[in-house]
């Protein structure tokens, strides 16, 4: 570091004149040296320059890049550049250097130059002040210009800063409009501590519509109800915690692991019936009755003292972020989805270590039996046992379609029962090389034969006649009506 080189940093406070401290006034007042400012828009400055004060300012530079990020980068650039050839220099930053400030954060991270901060008052006590709010209740200061919507705990008092106009200030809004009603009050406040301080509750869709946007503007927006926020993670954990709880619902209290096995099956084939149907708002609905089935078995974990929540969602993040190595390292490369799929493998064996006893290990037994049947063949398949195309397939489900034929003819059941296995698992192996799922191909089929089925019995009852009433022509009149219109 040039210990020779100096960058003075400090704050013109949130407000005007009046606000900055004596010294600081003494300092701009006497300073020799040349004065630099982030932005010239501050009242401080304004007096100042009655005074005969001279500032640069980095105003340009907003003009010239169209990203904050950039904008900070080369002002921080430029105030080097300038201090290392006059010697030192001072910058002075609206309100408080350490206080939102990201080019001060810059300059402090560099190692070529020494810099020293003076400091400033920070408005965040007018701010509380003005807004009538203990920060203790829970506090978050926002950027405006660079935050994501998951930071945000609308539980506790959130205020934007530098909403400087009217894009920063849309860009804000359509973050909060993704949580919040258009209704929802918000509040503006101008220039605070000073004069010409302005502090105006609207509803949250004009934010953008705000006619005095500047430097000096900053949104609060109030605590939110729990009860406002049902579509967030935490909502949902308080629900089913309040469920199992000492007053809550007597059937979700006596539930088990081992009771609620059969619903996490049904609600998993409920999903998979409204994809099938292209059914959004089904889906919406099964997806959730799924969560509602992890979240009850990580309660239960929970209320039993062996693992929560917690532990599930930090037990598949890490899992996805040490078997996607090619995404959040720099150490592997795939060039398309089947490296991935062996990568996978191969970080999975090294998981494992010695456990499996064999390559068919690990597939669990309550699967339905044709995708038992789908897993047996594609593990073995991974060591190169396996067909290399489609027509040894074929021949392997004609030559078990015959020897199902040739155990009918001899009526042997156990021999037909075996045979009619052999044609399933080939009939799988079949599903397998055209990349079909056989559960779901079934699934599709069995779905299909319900629907048609639904509408010759309903046919059949517009005209006041049974089933029985009906020769088998006839039914597949009413059959191929039904085909005809899917």
């Amino acid at each position: 570091m040039n210990t020779n080189t100096k960058i003075e940093v400090l704050g013109l406070g949130a407000g005007d004149i009046n606000q900055l401290s004596v010294g600081i006034y003494r300092k701009l007042i006497q300073y020799q040296g040349e004065i630099h400012v982030r932005t010239m828009d501050h009242p401080v400055i304004r007096s100042l320059q009655m005074e005969n004060v001279h500032f640069t300012s980095y105003d340009s530079v907003y003009e010239q890049n169209d990203q904050f990020e950039q904008v900070y980068k080369e002002i921080v650039e430029q105030v080097i550049d300038r201090a290392k050839e006059k010697g030192s220099i001072i910058y002075a930053v609206p309100g408080h250097p350490m206080l939102a400030e990201k080019t001060v954060q810059l300059l402090l991270e560099q190692e070529e130059l020494d810099v020293e901060i003076i400091g400033g008052q920070s408005y965040l006590d007018d701010l509380f002040t003005a807004l009538k709010i203990d920060p203790i209740e829970g506090f978050q200061f926002i950027d405006a210009t660079s935050f994501k919507r998951n930071q945000l705990e609308y539980r506790q008092h959130i205020i934007f800063c530098q909403v400087y106009d009217g894009f920063v200030a849309s860009e804000v809004k359509l973050a909060l409009l993704e949580d919040l009603p258009p209704e929802h009050p918000i509040t503006i406040v101008e220039a605070v501590g000073s004069n010409q301080s302005a502090v105006t509750t609207i509803p949250l869709v004009e934010l953008d519509q705000s006619a005095k946007l500047s430097n000096l503007t900053s949104v609060y927006v109030p605590p939110v109800p729990a009860n406002k926020l049902n579509h967030q993670f935490f909502r949902l954990q308080e629900v089913i915690s309040q469920l199992r709880g000492p007053n809550g619902c007597p059937w979700d209290k006596e539930q088990t692991h081992e009771s609620l096995r059969t619903y996490l099956i049904e609600e998993a084939y409920e999903f998979i019936e409204a994809v099938n149907q292209e059914d959004d708002e089904g889906m919406i609905e099964e997806i959730g009755d799924v969560l509602l089935q992890v979240m009850l078995h990580s309660q239960i974990g929970e209320d039993e003292g062996f693992f929560t929540i917690d532990d599930v969602i930090v037990t598949i993040t890490n899992k996805m972020i040490r078997r996607h190595p090619h995404v959040f390292s720099d150490n592997t490369h795939v060039d398309d989805a089947e490296e991935v799929v062996a990568n996978w493998d191969q970080i999975k064996r090294e998981e494992k270590g010695n456990k499996e006893q064999s390559l068919l290990d690990n597939i669990p037994a309550e699967l339905p039996q044709l995708l038992i049947a789908e897993e047996l063949q594609k593990k073995a398949a991974k060591v190169g046992f396996d067909w290399d195309d489609s027509q040894p397939m074929w021949e392997k489900v004609f030559e078990e379609i015959n020897e199902v034929k040739h155990a009918v003819e001899l009526g042997a059941d156990k021999e037909i029962e075996r045979e009619l296995g052999d044609l399933l698992f080939a009939i799988v192996n079949l599903s397998r090389y055209y990349k079909v799922n056989p559960e779901l191909a079934l699934l599709s089929t069995n779905q299909k034969f319900k629907s048609r089925f639904q509408y010759i019995e309903n046919k059949i009852k517009e005209q006041g006649l049974t089933m029985a009433d009906q020769t088998l022509n006839q039914l597949d009149i009413y059959w191929n009506e039904a085909k005809e219109k899917e």
